[in-house]
């Protein structure tokens, strides 16, 4: 079984684009799990990746006659 990886608050919010008391709010409201080392928080890369799966949206959807080309597509 691989071991996970894992990342400091500041590399989660820099690949997210978010800011880095963003990350700290998620894991102290409970929506990321985290682990506290002593010298700062790490999230596994599986945590990380079930938090994104919890927060996608569906899919986009194409408008019909696009066949999926986008909106430049028909012109």
């Amino acid at each position: 079984m691989p071991k996970d990886q894992y990342q400091t608050v500041k590399d989660v919010a820099d690949r997210l684009k978010v800011a880095e008391a963003t990350v700290r709010h998620w894991i102290k409201v409970g929506q990321l799990r985290a682990i506290d080392i002593g010298k700062g928080w790490r999230i596994a890369d599986a945590d990380l990746a079930e938090f994104l799966m919890a927060h996608q949206t569906a899919p986009r959807r194409h408008p019909a006659g696009l066949n999926g080309r986008g909106p430049q597509a028909e012109a």
